[in-house]
């Protein structure tokens, strides 16, 4: 494991017990973790982007606020809806926000999960053309983004304004090497197999959209198999990456206890979602106990063991202290028994 990083939605609520009322709240902090996060040696600071609810939706102005505030850490998402994205403007969103990182920004994107909306993207302006899908969609949108952070011309230019000149325009400003930073959600195996013939690296959640029987890390150990297969039959010369996410709440106080105690039962769920066409689903355990039971879990997980970053999903509503000290235990006892080495 080369790299760890934690994974927020950005939640906020004002009810009892939480430390995130607001939205304000729920962006600041989640710089503010960003910041700490760092200072105690993870790898990297994630959102999770859903439209329509009271999470993180506009992720651009936070990874830019991250960049802005830390020297070493990576920042991205995981992952942003295609479906609602006019890839052209997000092209030059990103490109920016790479740029004020130095080139830290990783990008997860995907079709999508299922939400609370109904034609979610149709407000937003993007309805699929004759005979697409939603999905088909959000890969068009995705092939576009790619070649306008590729840097191919998008638009023709006027000769009044070109000295006569015919040329084509790319998108601007450029951030080399953000292209080969772009990751694709992958909840099936099918869908891990395209993303490695596009030449994109790999993101896997805590939800399988396909169940086989098998447990799920075994099934997601599969999916990363078949993407590197894939990725290596269409020839891509650079290394690609691979990243799972996990649910992990170490308990090590009377606190910790009264919040995830009744964790550490947690096994593997299957269920129907709505808005996928596959049947059923398989949800991954949360890793819930004291550090070294956690510790020997994870080391057996194989998923986990095939993939080269693991995102840590943050129960950001409890506030940056708690989670600071959620991941600071789970830098000083457990990411060693993966393989992780703290930054020098």
């Amino acid at each position: 494991m080369k790299r760890i990083g934690f994974l927020t939605f950005g939640h906020y609520q004002s009810g009892r017990g939480s430390a995130v009322p607001t939205a304000r709240d729920a962006i600041l902090q989640t710089i503010e973790l960003a910041v700490a996060a760092e200072e105690i040696g993870l790898d990297g600071a994630y959102l999770r982007v859903h439209h329509f609810a009271r999470q993180q939706t506009s992720p651009f102005p936070v990874l830019a606020a991250i960049a802005a505030r830390t020297q070493r850490i990576e920042m991205g998402t995981a992952v942003i809806d295609m479906r609602y994205e006019n890839p052209l403007y997000m092209a030059e969103e990103a490109a920016q926000t790479d740029l004020i990182a130095g080139g830290r920004l990783q990008l997860g994107i995907s079709r999508g999960s299922p939400e609370h909306a109904l034609n979610g993207p149709e407000l937003f302006g993007h309805v699929p053309a004759a005979g697409e899908t939603p999905a088909d969609m959000a890969r068009r949108h995705t092939e576009r983004f790619r070649r306008a952070i590729a840097g191919t011309g998008i638009a023709k230019s006027d000769p009044r304004m070109t000295g006569g000149r015919s040329l084509s325009l790319p998108i601007q400003p450029q951030s080399p090497g953000l292209s080969e930073r772009i990751w694709w959600g992958s909840g099936t195996r099918a869908t891990a197999r395209w993303a490695g013939e596009q030449g994109m690296n790999l993101m896997s959640s805590t939800l399988l959209t396909e169940d086989t029987g098998v447990p799920f890390d075994e099934l997601q150990a599969e999916q990363i198999a078949i993407f590197r297969q894939a990725w290596k039959d269409a020839g891509w010369q650079h290394e690609p990456r691979v990243s799972v996410s996990r649910s992990v709440l170490p308990i090590v106080n009377d606190l910790d206890e009264a919040l995830f105690g009744n964790e550490r039962l947690s096994t593997d769920q299957v269920g129907i979602l709505p808005d996928i066409g596959n049947p059923q689903s398989r949800f991954g355990k949360t890793y819930a106990g004291e550090p070294d039971v956690i510790a020997e879990q994870l080391a057996r997980d194989v998923a986990v063991c095939e993939a080269d970053t693991l995102l840590l999903t943050v129960p950001n509503t409890l506030g940056v202290n708690y989670n600071i000290h959620l991941l600071t235990t789970i830098v000083e006892h457990i990411a060693p028994a993966i393989g992780w080495q703290r930054p020098l």
